[in-house]
C-alpha cells in the first residue's frame, strides 16, 4: 500500500513528488496573492503558546469547556486555559508523536510512533499505554468509557478508557493508494463512532461491538490509474442533529440521515482536506483550494470564494457567520457565511495551518504546523 501526503505543496505537486517529481512549476498552482480587505469582524490576538512542530504529522487541537488539548511531534501535551493561555499542565513523554490530541476534558490521549497509544490522567500524568496494529496519523476520539484510534490502513480500534484493553477492531476494505491525511472520527450520541475511510466508504460503528450499523458510499473511484482512482474521504464527518455530511478526494461531497446512512443530498466535489457544518450551510475547501458552501437542507450551491485558490487551506470552522480558514502562510480567514465575502482576517507564525480552528468558550485557537497556538477573540 502506497501512501501520498498532504502539506503546504498544492497536492497536485505533492502527488507527483511522491511518485516521480515536480519538473516544472504548474502556473495553475500558484498561490493567489492576497488582496487588502475592509474588516467588518475585529480579530484580536488575546494569548500565544506553543506545543512544538508538527514536523511531518498533522496535529489538532480539541476543545473541552474552557480548556485546550493540545500536542507536538516532540512528546510535548499540554492542557491549556483557553482564558488566559496559560498551561494548567504540560507533560513531555518519553517518544515522538504522531497524532493527537483527543481528550474528554478528563482523559487525554495522543498517538506515538509505532503505533503506541499514550493516555493521560486528569492532571496530565502518564495513566497506560497500549499499542494499535499500524501507524497512528489521525487524532484519538476519547470519550462514553472508550479511547478509539485508527491506522492510516483503515482500522480503527477501541480501548477500555480506564484500563487500555483492547474492545474492538473495525477493518475498512483496503485500498492500493489513499492519501495521508488525518481523517477524525466523531461520535454520534453513546451508541457510535462515524468514521469514512479510504476508498470512498462511510461508515457508523457499534461503540460496544465494533460491528457496522451501517456503511454507505460517499462516492466510487473513477479513473484507469491508481491515482486518478484514490477516493478517501478527508477531514471528520460533521454532525448536525440528525444530519451527518462527508466529503472525498476526487469523488463528492454529501449529507446522510446519521441513523440509517441513507443519502440526502451528494454532489460532485474533491477536497484533500475536510469540511464544517452548521444548521445552514455545509463549507468546503476543494482541492484546488477554492471554498464552498452549499445548504444543508438539499445541497444548493450557496457561493463559493476563489481568492484563495491554491493556497492550501484547512479544514475550515464555522463560528457564527463566518467560515473560518487557514491557509499555508499562517493567515487565519473569515468568509461571511451568507456571500463568502471577506469579513476578517488575523495572522499567525507565517508556517501552515492544517487543522481545523476550534472554539473554547469565547476564544477561537489556532494550531499551526510550527507548533503555535493562537488565542483570538472575534469581535
Amino acid at each position: 500500500m502506497i501512501f501520498l501526503k498532504r502539506y503546504a505543496l498544492p497536492l497536485a505537486c505533492a502527488m507527483t513528488v511522491m511518485l516521480t517529481a515536480c519538473a516544472t512549476k504548474d502556473e495553475r498552482r500558484v498561490p493567489t496573492p492576497l488582496v487588502d480587505i475592509k474588516p467588518v469582524l475585529t480579530v484580536e490576538q488575546a494569548w500565544k503558546a506553543s506545543v512544538g512542530k508538527a514536523g511531518r504529522y498533522l496535529f489538532s487541537p480539541v476543545a473541552v469547556g474552557d480548556a485546550i488539548y493540545a500536542a507536538g511531534a516532540n512528546g510535548t501535551v499540554a492542557k491549556i486555559d483557553a482564558k488566559t493561555g496559560q498551561d494548567v499542565w504540560r507533560t513531555k513523554l518519553k517518544d515522538d508523536l504522531s497524532a493527537g490530541v483527543g481528550s474528554d476534558g478528563n482523559l487525554t490521549a495522543v498517538g506515538g510512533l509505532k503505533g503506541n497509544v499514550y493516555v493521560l490522567g486528569p492532571d496530565g500524568k502518564q495513566l497506560w499505554t497500549a499499542t494499535a496494529p499500524g501507524e497512528i496519523i489521525s487524532p484519538p476520539l476519547v470519550g462514553n468509557d472508550a479511547v478509539i484510534v485508527r491506522t492510516i490502513d483503515g482500522k480503527v480500534i477501541a480501548f477500555n478508557a480506564q484500563t487500555g484493553e483492547q474492545k474492538w477492531i473495525f477493518q475498512a476494505r483496503a485500498v492500493p493508494l489513499n492519501l495521508r491525511v488525518a481523517a477524525g472520527m466523531t461520535f454520534a450520541a453513546s451508541q457510535a463512532v462515524l468514521a469514512g475511510f479510504p476508498g470512498g466508504t462511510f461508515a457508523a460503528i457499534n461503540l460496544q461491538s465494533g460491528d457496522a450499523y451501517w456503511q454507505t458510499p460517499v462516492s466510487f473511484p473513477k479513473g484507469v490509474t491508481e491515482v486518478e482512482r484514490i477516493n478517501d474521504v478527508t477531514g471528520a464527518p460533521t454532525l448536525v442533529g440528525s444530519e451527518t455530511c462527508a466529503v472525498t478526494f476526487q469523488g463528492r461531497i454529501g449529507c446522510f440521515d446519521a441513523n440509517s446512512g441513507r443519502p440526502q443530498w451528494e454532489k460532485a466535489f474533491s477536497s484533500d482536506s475536510g469540511l464544517a457544518q452548521d444548521n445552514e450551510i455545509v463549507a468546503a475547501g476543494d482541492d484546488w483550494s477554492v471554498v464552498n458552501a452549499f445548504s444543508g437542507i438539499d445541497g444548493a450551491p450557496l457561493w463559493k470564494n476563489d481568492k484563495l485558490k491554491n493556497r492550501t487551506v484547512s479544514v475550515p470552522f464555522i463560528l457564527g457567520r463566518a467560515v473560518v480558514i487557514g491557509d499555508y502562510q499562517g493567515y487565519v480567514h473569515f468568509l461571511s457565511t451568507q456571500n463568502g465575502e471577506f469579513v476578517g482576517r488575523a495572522k499567525t507564525d507565517g508556517s501552515a495551518i492544517t487543522a481545523a480552528p476550534v472554539l473554547a468558550g469565547d476564544t477561537l485557537v489556532i494550531q499551526t504546523h510550527d507548533g503555535g497556538l493562537y488565542g483570538f477573540r472575534p469581535r
